[in-house]
């Protein structure tokens, strides 16, 4: 039982460290990487990384991640920006318990691919409705992309760019976690 007890200790300060180390990295990543910002729509090359190595993590570090990269947006980009930041919680948290459950997901590469596709749609669709009132609202948008219409400004360049952006930065998440997930594992057995 002392057993246990000592590695679920183990297990939940490694996940604070973690969880630390990815709001940091989520933080300083929309700092510091290049982003093409349309509008409402921003693309930062990487800003989901945090958020997808959290999730692969357990649920509880992907919305600590999700508060800490949301606060990083707050700090660098337009409100509208960050509050699609914030509605990351909504794919991090069903892909974090969609996981707990399949773990081995990520390392069948078909799994792996519609799992990325379902999250990219979940997560472009928590942004349009992020999105949808400030466009109906005539706020934050510039008249041409008003005059271009909800279907042009929103539902294609947030929506199939928020699910193509996502798909990327999940598939750099799985390159990066896998070394990690290596070193996580050979920490464990000699521990």
């Amino acid at each position: 039982m002392k057993g246990i007890l000592i590695m679920t200790k183990q297990n939940s300060l490694t996940n604070l460290v973690f969880a630390g180390v990815l709001c940091a990295v989520g933080i300083v990543v929309p700092m510091f990487m290049p982003k093409v910002v349309l509008g409402p729509m921003s693309f930062t090359l990487a800003s989901h990384v945090a958020i997808f190595i959290a999730m692969f993590i357990s649920p509880g570090v992907a919305a600590a991640v999700c508060l800490g990269t949301t606060l990083g947006f707050f700090f660098t980009t337009p409100p509208i920006i960050a509050l699609r930041a914030a509605s990351h919680i909504v794919f991090a948290l069903a892909g974090a318990w969609y996981l707990r459950r399949h773990p081995e997901t990520i390392n069948h590469p078909v799994q792996s691919t519609v799992f990325n596709l379902l999250i990219a749609l979940l997560h472009a669709a928590a942004e349009i409705a992020v999105v949808t009132p400030f466009f109906f609202a005539g706020s934050l948008f510039k008249p041409e992309q008003l005059a271009n219409g909800f279907v042009m400004s929103v539902l294609l360049l947030v929506g199939l760019g928020t699910a193509i952006h996502s798909m990327i930065d999940y598939g750099i998440s799985i390159l990066v976690w896998k070394p990690i997930c290596s070193i996580r594992k050979a920490g464990a057995k000699t521990a």
